[in-house]
């Protein structure tokens, strides 16, 4: 029987039109359970708290090696729906680009790699598996995501010997960066307790204001590091001072602060506590006010160390595109920084100018030649 090819433009189409912010599903994974399964793998649902996830693996898992790939289907809202120009879950096609919420992150993405991965098991079945680990929480809070999935595999003994993360990587050209590491990201919360009184009366009062401001301020001119050979400078962003005081008459008895930290591979998360820790007891104890600090790490750093698996990618990706991917360790984080416990991971997908914005949008050629991307690259693999 002859296999009819999967066509990603139509299946992104599909998914873009399930309305899948974070947490909801949307019936995303419910529409690739079916497909995948009618193309022979064996789909798992691993819904963890109020996340859907979905594993799915084509082959024994014994019978050579496994290459996975990584993916979300949930969406980040829409912002403001009266400023979008279509319908966010209409995928609507103008000019030549596919128009929607997740356009760009990353229901193209999965639907390149979903289309390959049926395509290639059932025109030239490998002697080997393939995995697909696709979550409903990448743009959340992310720990009933993927790291449900990575949790039920270890304890089902399965198994990835190399993943491939479809996240967009691309700034602006088609194939011109791959990820091979990302930064970890950390938040502080930071509260100061003083006494409330009469701001005619200051010396009955123990303001906390002038002592938080002193921290933050030490904080944001503190240079963390210079980079490293692979990363740029981690850095320290105070996002915000609040005290909730609305009269110009009252010392406010509290003040509350937030910093967010990306960090490179010359730090881990518990090497930033500690060091906040020391700084922000030294303004306590100068300025005598109490402060607290709870701490909350998205991820640490990783890094993959160039060879085979870049290697892999950037043969397939200059083959289909004519351009060299740079392997780049710059942007935000991503669920890579999970699966980097489990084995090598590199991220490659399209380009993410639009990801997030107002009329998100994927250039529809971009989509087909996504998936001759992750075609290639499966067929290399298992050659």
């Amino acid at each position: 029987m002859s296999h009819t090819p999967v066509d990603p433009e139509k299946l992104t189409a599909d998914l873009i039109k399930c309305a899948s912010v974070t947490p909801t599903e949307g019936g995303s994974l419910v529409l690739l359970d079916s497909l995948l399964t009618d193309a022979g793998f064996t789909c798992t649902r691993v819904d963890r708290g109020e996340v859907s996830n979905l594993f799915a693996r084509w082959g024994q898992g014994a019978n050579g090696r496994t290459f996975g790939f990584n993916g979300h289907t949930d969406v980040v809202p829409l912002g403001d729906e009266a400023a979008w120009t279509v319908d966010p879950f209409g995928a609507e096609v103008k000019d030549g680009f596919m128009y929607g919420r997740g356009a760009t992150d990353m229901k193209s993405g999965v639907a390149a790699f979903a289309a390959a991965a049926i395509d290639f098991v059932n025109t030239t079945p490998p002697d080997g598996s393939v995995v697909l680990a696709i979550t409903g929480d990448e743009e959340g809070v992310a720990v009933d995501g993927t790291v449900a999935l990575l949790d039920w595999m270890d304890a089902n003994n399965e198994r990835i010997d190399h993943c491939l993360v479809g996240e967009p990587t691309s700034p602006n050209t088609m194939g011109e960066m791959m990820k091979i590491g990302r930064r970890g990201s950390m938040t502080g919360y930071f509260t100061a307790t003083g006494v409330q009184g009469h701001s005619a009366y200051p010396h009955r009062a123990k303001n906390p204001l002038p002592a938080m401001a002193q921290l933050m301020a030490m904080l944001a001119a503190h240079q963390l590091d210079d980079g490293t050979e692979h990363f740029d400078p981690s850095t320290l962003a105070v996002t915000t001072i609040d005290t909730g005081n609305p009269a110009n008459n009252v010392i406010p008895a509290q003040c509350r602060a937030t910093v967010n930290i990306r960090f490179n591979d010359t730090w881990t998360s518990e090497a930033l506590i500690n060091w906040l820790t020391c700084e922000m007891q030294s303004v306590a104890d100068l300025f005598d006010i109490e402060f607290d600090m709870k701490t909350q790490v998205s991820g640490e750093s990783f890094f993959t160390p160039p060879g085979e698996l870049s290697a892999l990618i950037g043969k397939a990706v200059k083959a289909e595109t004519g351009v060299e991917p740079e392997m780049s360790t710059t942007g935000g984080t991503s669920d890579a920084r999970f699966v980097k416990n489990h084995c090598p991971v590199v991220e490659f997908g399209l380009v993410g100018k639009t990801m997030h914005q107002v009329d998100e949008r994927v250039e529809v050629a971009q989509i087909y030649q996504l998936k001759a991307i992750y075609s290639r690259i499966l067929a290399d693999y298992f050659a």
